[in-house]
């Protein structure tokens, strides 16, 4: 198991849980807001291998445009650092009216292993200008972050098991389309809490976007924050799993919540 595979554990729930296209012209923009940080324990088996942190430290402007500011960072815990450090930072910039990105970077520091990207969305001309050159993308496309918080906005109610959607998430130099499962309700318990939460998965498919990375669900409380709760994945060495710890700046209760 290698800590990228831990990093990817979230940016795969991230990008996979866009349901509904029918939904998407009905957003619910409180879902977050500024302040907002989520703190999870990324576990491989009985071992504490990192920790990742989902934040909205503040509004930025983008060439006009009022976004919030997102963050995702993920370490290494002391002792796993020993066999493998790790220092990830993502950043996006949504839209706040819109709740699409105009900006993305990519800060990833894997043991010996150092990649920096970064991409300027034209939702206007619909063109991703990047540090490896400018590729086409269609309206209202999502980056790897974004996409879970618009995913987080959106109504799931008469969303039923089996219903299949799909998501245009921009990663690397191309669209990737996605198909989505949503498998129903379960309550969960975490160290954050117990939680009423929905269940979501990407159905990969061979060719398409982490095609060898095993199966990935992903539990978000069942109320108007949708608030990631818990995502695991399987691989053929295991499991791993990042739970919610604590979570601070919500924009609103979270009814879904059981003690």
């Amino acid at each position: 198991m290698t800590m990228s595979m831990i990093r990817l554990l979230l940016i795969a729930a991230a990008c996979c849980v866009c349901l509904g296209a029918e939904a998407q012209t009905s957003k619910n923009t409180n879902a977050f807001g500024v302040g907002e940080r989520l703190v999870f324990d990324v576990n491989y088996g009985f071992i504490t291998a990192g920790e990742a942190v989902m934040m909205i430290p503040a509004f930025e402007w983008v060439d006009g445009n009022q976004c919030f500011k997102v963050q995702f960072n993920v370490k290494s815990t002391p002792t796993f650092s020993f066999f493998f450090e790790v220092t990830d930072r993502y950043e996006t910039y949504i839209d706040v009216h819109g709740i699409f990105p105009w900006r993305f970077e990519q800060h990833i520091r894997e043991g010996k292993y150092v990649r920096d990207f970064s991409a300027m969305f034209d939702q206007r001309l619909h063109v991703a200008k990047t540090t490896e050159g400018n590729f086409p993308i269609p309206p209202n496309v999502q980056d790897i972050l974004s996409a879970f918080y618009f995913a987080r906005t959106l109504d799931y109610s008469k969303s039923r098991p089996g219903d299949k959607t799909m998501l245009q998430n921009f990663y690397k130099d191309k669209t990737h389309p996605l198909a989505v499962k949503y498998l129903g309700r379960q309550s969960v318990e975490v160290e954050a809490g117990t939680f009423n939460c929905i269940i979501v998965e990407p159905m990969v498919q061979d060719g398409g976007l982490f095609k060898s990375e095993g199966r990935v669900v992903l539990w978000m409380t069942d109320d108007d924050r949708k608030m990631p709760v818990k995502v695991s994945t399987k691989v053929l060495i295991g499991s791993i799993t990042a739970e919610l710890r604590e979570y601070y700046g919500l924009t609103g209760p979270l009814t879904s919540k059981t003690d």
